[in-house]
């Protein structure tokens, strides 16, 4: 169950800071093939505060949460317990502000609610 939550938690680390400054560096979207109409109806223009939001929230906590991991510390199940939580919310914030739906974001939401079960049951809070 540690190896599975560790490459999860890399998983999401590496993919969504590798995202978030490819959205900073490049905030009109057309490296990841995003359109701008996307964000008809937000309140952003571009994807330069998205990026910063989706580094910030989400890739810093993942990249922390690999780090207390692999040192093996122990706040390293609550670290990831919050990670997937993040990930769950923004993944649900996204879908609700700009009101469409990819499977990219089931494949999130369930990474992030797997390893939220997953840290629980390594934390000993729940068991099957």
């Amino acid at each position: 169950m540690r190896t599975i939550l560790f490459i999860l938690i890399s998983f999401v680390a590496l993919t969504v800071t590798f995202s978030g400054l490819l959205l900073i560096g490049n905030p009109d979207g057309d490296i990841l093939k995003l359109s701008l109409k996307l964000l008809e109806g937000t309140y952003f223009h571009d994807f330069l505060l998205p990026g910063i939001l989706l580094l910030f929230f989400i890739g810093s906590p993942h990249l922390l949460t690999v780090w207390l991991l692999i040192r093996r510390d122990e706040k390293r199940y609550n670290w990831s317990l919050a990670s997937g939580i993040l990930l769950c919310s923004w993944i649900i914030a996204q879908v609700l502000v700009l009101k469409a739906i990819h499977w990219v974001h089931f494949v999130y939401f369930f990474i992030g609610l797997f390893v939220v079960l997953l840290a629980l049951q390594l934390k000993g809070k729940w068991v099957v």
